[in-house]
């Protein structure tokens, strides 16, 4: 039995029945059967399909937003531009998938040519996590129906509320029977499903740990996996970055989705020139955060997920103080009921502690001084993840070292990172491998068949 609790008051808002063997079969023998319809259906039918599914966000934009701030504790201005994110993911691929899908022409020699053609494998397994109920799973869904492939979604078992109205969406929208279905099943039933021939690949958005666990099931059965992990992305800042435009979108990269975003800012790396100044106004801001109601439109912070997040984020914060580190304000918990965690900074985190290895999924910033540029990417790079970055200089030759030498999947200039449809969408090192998003996602989930022709 999966429980949605409210983790802004604690109340309990509904219970789900886990899937037995039985249904979870019946779901799998109807993904088989609608992939051998959906394989042979037309670019014009897939295209069709996606515009309407993204008509479907857009006209339950507000109900589909209130049951994620339900569930998860985000503010609703953050939900409903997460729905607002679906549908417009939904769209790129409507309008640009076919285009993407082309085959490709290549002169062999002896007057023989080839070409590549892109044909969809099947069943794809998606384990989804709670911190996007939505979006996280709509940049899975909005390829493979392009793909040709159909979908089986594991999602994260406090929001299944979301997972049903991700189905409903999409099946009202005019899917066939099939194409995407919610399992409600525990952890342990994964890997057995990882292992059944049926399932063609599977894609995972989750932590480190829950990552291994299933590339390693994957590897074993001799199956694509992507994985998109852990992140603790540094937020560089450099002198010739004006302090005014930065200290706004520092907050914001640490807070937003209530600093529960595998791309948040979670490492600011100033340079020492700037670096008093800006912790100064930085702690002022993170400390006048507004945390609060995530329904109310003023709300700035809202709950993290559940208690056992909090706990988890708040046994970070005393570790880091028993190294050595300094918290200047905010890491604690609001009085009264719900997850609540002020916003926080901490300084002085030792570079060569443990500590520094682990992520920390909440609004607590840690500040690091760098005296010149080579400090600042060590110190960016010293962790095991490589997901995201957001570098903040207006010198040319900075950006161009940073862009070499940062290592991760994505560096974002004088913006907080964002995803986007257009572009890929991933990391390397810890935070896992593969790409979501962009023409790179659409093709992670399908055959690139050469075709050679006699002369």
């Amino acid at each position: 039995m999966f429980r949605s609790i409210n983790p802004a008051t604690g109340q309990e808002l509904a219970t789900y029945r886990e899937d037995d063997s039985a249904e979870v079969e019946r779901k799998l023998v109807k993904a088989v059967a609608a992939f051998q319809t959906w394989r042979r259906s037309s670019f014009a039918d897939r295209q069709s399909l996606l515009q309407k599914i993204a008509d479907n966000f857009e006209a339950n934009k507000q109900r589909l937003a209130e049951m994620a701030t339900l569930e998860m504790g985000k503010t609703l201005p953050a939900a409903v531009v997460e729905i607002e994110k679906c549908a417009t993911a939904f769209r790129y691929y409507s309008v640009h998938g076919a285009e993407h899908l082309q085959s490709k022409s290549i002169t062999l020699a002896n007057n023989r040519t080839a070409e590549t053609i892109w044909l969809p494998l099947g069943p794809i397994l998606a384990i989804m996590p709670w911190n996007l109920p939505f979006f996280q799973v709509a940049r899975f869904i909005a390829p493979f129906v392009m793909a040709g492939n159909v979908g089986l979604l594991k999602h994260a078992p406090n929001v299944q509320g979301c997972a049903a109205l991700l189905e409903e969406m999409i099946m009202t929208a005019g899917a066939p029977d099939g194409l995407f279905q919610n399992l409600r099943i525990e952890p342990l039933a994964i890997a057995e499903l990882i292992a059944d021939d049926r399932v063609a690949s599977v894609t995972i958005t989750g932590s480190e740990r829950a990552g291994k666990a299933v590339a390693e099931q994957a590897g074993r059965h001799l199956k694509k996996v992507v994985l998109e992990l852990g992140g603790s992305d540094p937020f560089i800042v450099m002198p010739s970055a004006d302090l005014n435009e930065v200290i706004p979108q520092a907050v914001r990269a640490r807070i937003q989705n209530n600093g529960q975003s595998c791309i948040c800012g979670k490492r600011m790396i100033v340079h020492s020139d700037i670096y008093d100044e800006f912790l100064k106004q930085f702690v002022a801001a993170m400390g006048a955060v507004r945390v609060g109601d995530p329904m109310d439109a003023t709300t700035e912070l809202g709950p993290l997920s559940s208690e056992g997040q909090l706990n988890l984020i708040l046994g970070q914060i005393d570790e880091a103080k028993q190294i050595g580190a300094s918290l200047l304000v905010g890491g604690e918990k609001r009085e009264g009921k719900g997850a609540f965690l002020t916003a926080g900074v901490l300084v002085d985190v030792p570079l060569n502690s443990p500590f520094m290895k682990e992520e920390i999924f909440g609004p607590v910033a840690m500040v690091f001084k760098a005296a010149n540029i080579d400090e600042a990417i060590q110190i960016a790079n010293d962790v095991p993840y490589g997901l995201g970055s957001s570098v903040w200089t207006n010198d040319k030759a900075e950006q161009s070292r940073f862009a070499q030498e940062i290592e991760a999947g994505m560096t974002a200039f004088n913006q907080i990172l964002m995803s986007t449809p257009e572009a890929p969408f991933g990391g390397i090192k810890h935070s896992g491998h593969g790409r979501e998003l962009g023409s790179l996602g659409l093709y992670e989930f399908m055959n690139a068949k050469t075709l050679i022709h006699s002369a």
